[in-house]
């Protein structure tokens, strides 16, 4: 049990890890899409 456990968290930690250095040196790109939205001038006070 203790081998397994053991086991379980280098996983966890190389999971991590990998995770971390794939978002770190990936390019992902920033959305392009343009974002309109009408406000009502209720909101604002006068």
């Amino acid at each position: 049990m203790k081998i397994l456990t053991r086991m379980m968290l280098i996983a966890l930690l190389v999971a991590i890890t990998g995770g971390a250095v794939f978002l770190a040196t990936s390019d992902i790109p920033a959305p392009v899409a343009p974002v309109e939205k009408i406000i009502p001038n209720d909101r604002f006070p006068r």
